[in-house]
């Protein structure tokens, strides 16, 4: 599967395959991102992209030492069925 990369002039984490783009956009809060969306092309969908753009996205962002919050319901259900990054997510400002 493809690189995921940050897009910062677009806020958004990235992953191109076969030509086509799917991405999760951000919102930085302070010292935390916020995921906001994440967009699998049709052309892409049933093959896993959504997962490993996930996975990829987390892990770019675990390896910068960045919290975040998951605003966005795929990434948020993500989380859940792959705790081992729930360390990631921010703890609520209360």
């Amino acid at each position: 599967m493809a690189e995921v990369t940050d897009n910062p002039a677009l806020s958004r984490f990235e992953m191109a395959v076969d030509g086509v783009t799917a991405f999760v956009t951000y919102r930085r809060e302070g010292e935390v991102l916020a995921l906001i969306h994440t967009e699998v092309p049709q052309a892409l969908s049933g093959r896993g992209v959504g997962s490993a753009l996930a996975r990829g996205t987390l892990d770019l962002i675990r390896a910068a030492g960045i919290k975040i919050r998951p605003l966005c319901p795929f990434i948020a259900a993500f989380i859940q069925r792959h705790p081992d990054y729930a360390d990631l997510v921010a703890a609520d400002r209360g």
